[in-house]
């Protein structure tokens, strides 16, 4: 049984489906490195082999099938869990033993996860693409790194690693920002206003 605890050097990646919209090829591509230079670095991969976006791969075969035939003895599978999708409870566990949390997309809807991570005081590396600048600030409530660097995720992550402390106030700033802006009792009274002025504007025309 996987036994992790906060402290521990846990890497966390979640994404509904492991594709390539939400970068897994990229992340994938930068484990070797990350495992090599950190020798007590797990990594814990949450998602399903479904494709929600974009094409399936050719093949029949699963992006995640792809990608560990790519790197073959290059990763260290003792070390990379594969969590498939799990129940809610369990994610949020999986949040809370996080020492960094990897978040990339395409210029894409933003997912859900990444902000339920920044609220759980995750320590964020996210891609710098436009949804995700809508709310991380490179170095304010978390850190920023080219979608397709695969050499800058790794150095990153591995920064992060080595010295959480430096951090800590990234953590702190990551989950204000999600309480000040996110926050159900706010954000339901303005959404409900904006639905009720669709509907009286739809009514009169």
């Amino acid at each position: 049984a996987l036994d992790l605890r906060a402290g521990d050097e846990v890497v966390t990646y979640v994404a509904r489906n492991l594709e390539p919209y939400r970068g897994f090829p990229e992340f994938m591509r930068s484990l070797p490195e990350v495992l090599r230079r950190r020798p007590k670095a797990q990594v814990v991969i949450v998602g399903g082999n479904e494709v929600s976006y974009g094409a399936p791969p050719r093949g029949g075969k699963t992006f995640r099938e792809l990608m560990l035939a790519e790197l073959g003895a290059a990763l260290d599978l003792n070390r990379v869990h594969f969590l498939g999708r799990v129940p809610y409870p369990l994610f949020l566990k999986v949040l809370q033993v996080s020492r960094v949390h990897v978040y990339l997309t395409y210029p894409f809807v933003l997912s859900w996860s990444m902000l339920e991570a920044m609220s759980a005081g995750c320590l964020v590396l996210g891609s710098r693409t436009a949804p995700v600048e809508e709310v991380i600030r490179d170095g304010e409530n978390g850190l920023l790194v080219d979608f397709f660097d695969t050499a800058a995720i790794a150095d990153r992550v591995v920064e992060m690693l080595e010295d959480p402390r430096a951090f800590a106030d990234l953590r702190i700033a990551a989950r204000r920002t999600i309480v000040d802006r996110y926050a159900l009792q706010d954000c339901l009274p303005k959404q409900m206003a904006w639905l009720e002025q669709i509907v009286r504007v739809s009514s009169a025309s």
